[in-house]
């Protein structure tokens, strides 16, 4: 008999406490890592076991406060099964906010007085990590904890839970279904390699938004309310996110705070450039959020030459780097296509050129193109066109996402410097 999501997720659950003696949850306190919690804390009781899991949670000060009312409600309620990690760190973590900075800092000591929130009593500070410099972002900070985690309990083999669905993402999507089975544990695709004995866990990757909160109904578990007044102010159940607000995901739903938590709104304003303008145009085509439309006399190439003079002259070598990068990749090695987007793209006109370099999946062939100023098709995200240059450029994407982009080689480089530098630091 065929088993649903909730069966099999207690299944993979089962695996996790059988095989790692030290777990941990990624708790943000959205509805993803809620429902993983309340499966763990289920799964611990109902078996009667005597161990206690980590639950970690990464503060990053602005929030919505239902969301802190919630995190410390789950926090303060468990003392019998979980341990608390509630971390209050100055990483730097990216902000789509502003054309001038591309990160902020929560809880910076330099800005306290302007803090949106008090900080927590008892909260683990950064000098409670001997690994902690300023130039930690918090990604880096994940895997660095990790490993700490994992060394302080002088344990054998440490699993984080982290609540990703595939439904959410592409980019999720790959991370679980990549056929890369050296980075697994035991060739399971929900789980990834960290670290030496230290092993990332999706147990409810496969789940729909709707399977979460069917279980929150059944199981009468608490969740964070703010999900009542996302619903209350007309926000489609897809969109619910907790997470940092300024984030490019978070822009169009940044407005937001000003109706559900105004007194946060008020505080925010003042922390990170840019709140206010994000607030009021970020889900509109003023940052091309909705349809874009050229401005008259330009042409999308034209019009993003005049964007970049706009910006400051670091930030406009970012994005002009970027795009160098893009129409090197896509003119000299090529893009995959399938049979009906190369039809479409001889139909208007667009001359093509083959290459062997790229190595693409069934049914799908290699071409070379330049850049262009726009292609009305549907597979217009396949390709290097000005238009997306722009996008990126009011979206104020510093990391041209948009485009595909993820760290560049320089950038994958020197952060396994730094993550080598502070693993030696680590083990003393």
């Amino acid at each position: 008999m065929k088993k649903n999501v909730y069966e099999l997720t207690m299944q993979r659950i089962e695996v996790l406490f059988n095989e790692f003696d030290n777990i941990y949850v990624s708790f943000s306190g959205g509805k993803d890592s809620g429902v993983m919690l309340n499966l763990c804390l289920q799964y611990i009781r109902k078996n009667k076991l005597t161990r206690k899991i980590g639950v970690f949670h990464m503060d990053y000060e602005v929030q919505y406060s239902e969301t802190t009312k919630y995190v410390d409600k789950v926090l303060q309620d468990n003392p019998d099964v979980i341990e608390v990690y509630h971390v209050c760190v100055p990483f730097k973590v990216a902000t789509c906010t502003s054309m001038l900075q591309t990160y902020w800092r929560p809880w910076d000591d330099d800005c306290k007085d302007l803090w949106v929130r008090r900080r927590p009593k008892g909260c683990y500070l950064k000098t409670d990590f001997q690994f902690y410099t300023p130039e930690l972002w918090d990604s880096e900070f994940y895997v660095l904890f990790s490993q700490w985690y994992h060394l302080l309990k002088n344990a054998k083999k440490t699993c984080c839970l982290v609540g990703i669905r595939t439904q959410e993402s592409s980019h999720r999507w790959w991370t679980i279904h990549s056929d890369k089975r050296y980075d697994k544990f035991h060739k399971l695709k929900w789980t990834k390699y960290v670290l030496k004995n230290i092993y990332n866990a999706y147990v409810i990757y496969d789940w729909q938004t709707t399977d979460v909160w069917t279980a929150n109904g059944r199981f009468g578990w608490d969740y964070n309310r703010l999900y009542d007044l996302y619903y209350q102010a007309g926000m489609p159940l897809e969109k619910q996110r907790v997470a940092s607000p300024f984030l490019l995901a978070g822009q169009d739903s940044l407005y937001l705070y000003r109706a559900i938590d105004p007194d946060t709104w008020g505080r925010m304003i003042c922390r990170i450039n840019g709140i206010n303008f994000t607030g009021i145009y970020g889900h509109t085509n003023v940052v091309a959020q909705k349809k874009m439309r050229l401005p008259d006399g330009y042409t999308w190439e034209t019009y993003m030459h005049f964007l970049l003079s706009t910006l400051p002259d670091e930030m406009r070598q970012n994005y002009l780097q970027k795009l160098s990068a893009s129409a090197n990749f896509r003119h000299r090695r090529g893009v995959c296509l399938s049979h009906e987007t190369i039809k479409q793209l001889k139909n208007c006109g667009i001359e093509i050129k083959t290459s062997a370099q790229v190595s693409c999946p069934a049914n799908k062939y290699t071409f070379r193109m330049k850049n262009r100023n726009d292609i009305d098709i549907p597979e217009f995200n396949d390709f290097p066109v000005f238009k997306k240059m722009c996008i990126c450029i009011l979206r104020n994407d510093h990391l041209c996402k948009y485009m595909g982009f993820t760290l560049t080689k320089k950038e994958i480089e020197n952060r396994n410097k730094v993550m080598n530098f502070y693993k030696g630091i680590l083990h003393g």
